[in-house]
């Protein structure tokens, strides 16, 4: 499945942004402060960003641009793994900018990554009341429908991505996804492959590969985690796919060998046993 891709996009979506209510003084403190924390943040330093931006907001405490500084500040402790300090500090930001949606957003993505969906749901439907094509508040509200087996909210919601940015990664993963879970395996692999192209991952090749089993598109399938393999050699959900395929081909030796290396790789027993069941 393509949804363990899910937190990786909640990432990717809540960048950072840094935002001045008039043009920068480049000698000013608070300006410095802010782009150290800036490049801190590029560099993966969280500890160097979470200090520099707590002192740019000790220099001007009620500069409004603070609000901006506290969401950053919220996403640092997030990638930090302090998701309890990040909703406080997001709260914070709230508190003096209710209506803020970079900050609604940010909050939405930790309170998902806690699935914490319903809490979510609200800060979304927030920023989709204030702007309906909001297409990451959409590709949110989506994804965590996904989850919560809540298919007709998530169709609604993809509507609104596919029409505002039919040819976007997000887009493509969202619809892929929906429609592996409805089943409908040949329209999800036009995204899937797209996916592949744009953005290699080992679960949209797994993916890929298992809409073509479904159909029963054997040689498709099998290229397809050959190509997977040559990226990503040591990924268990390839294996699995690929026993899963000798089940399919009835070559059953090679399927055990493939089970056995995906197991050794990580993947569940049950996942395993469940494609011998198949048959």
């Amino acid at each position: 499945m393509i949804i363990p891709r899910f937190a990786t996009a909640i990432s990717a979506l809540l960048c950072s942004m840094w935002v001045f209510a008039t043009e920068p003084d480049e000698e000013d403190p608070y300006y410095l402060l802010t782009e150290q924390a800036s490049q801190a943040i590029k560099a993966e330093k969280y500890d160097d960003a979470a200090a520099r931006l707590l002192e740019a907001i000790s220099v001007k405490p009620n500069a409004p641009e603070n609000v901006m500084l506290l969401s950053n500040l919220g996403m640092v402790y997030s990638y930090q793994g302090k998701d309890s300090l990040a909703l406080e500090t997001l709260d914070e930001a709230l508190r003096r900018a209710p209506a803020m949606r970079t900050v609604l957003l940010n909050r939405a993505g930790i309170l998902l990554k806690l699935r914490r969906d319903t809490e979510a749901a609200s800060d979304l439907t927030k920023v989709i009341a204030a702007d309906s094509t909001n297409i990451k508040a959409r590709y949110l509200r989506g994804m965590a429908a996904i989850h919560n087996r809540n298919l007709a909210q998530a169709e609604e919601d993809f509507a609104v991505l596919k029409d505002t940015d039919p040819n976007g990664d997000d887009t493509a993963i969202a619809m892929s996804t929906l429609f592996v879970v409805q089943g409908r395996s040949r329209e999800a692999i036009p995204y899937l492959k797209t996916l592949t192209e744009r953005v290699p991952d080992a679960d949209t090749y797994a993916t890929l590969a298992d809409c073509y089993i479904d159909l029963g598109e054997l040689s498709e399938a099998g290229a397809t985690i050959k190509e997977g393999l040559e990226k990503f050699p040591d990924n268990g959900e390839l294996y699995l796919c690929r026993a899963e395929l000798g089940v399919a081909s009835y070559r059953l030796d090679e399927a055990h060998a493939d089970a056995r290396k995906a197991r050794m790789l990580g993947v569940p027993k049950q996942a395993i046993e469940a494609i011998f069941k198949r048959k």
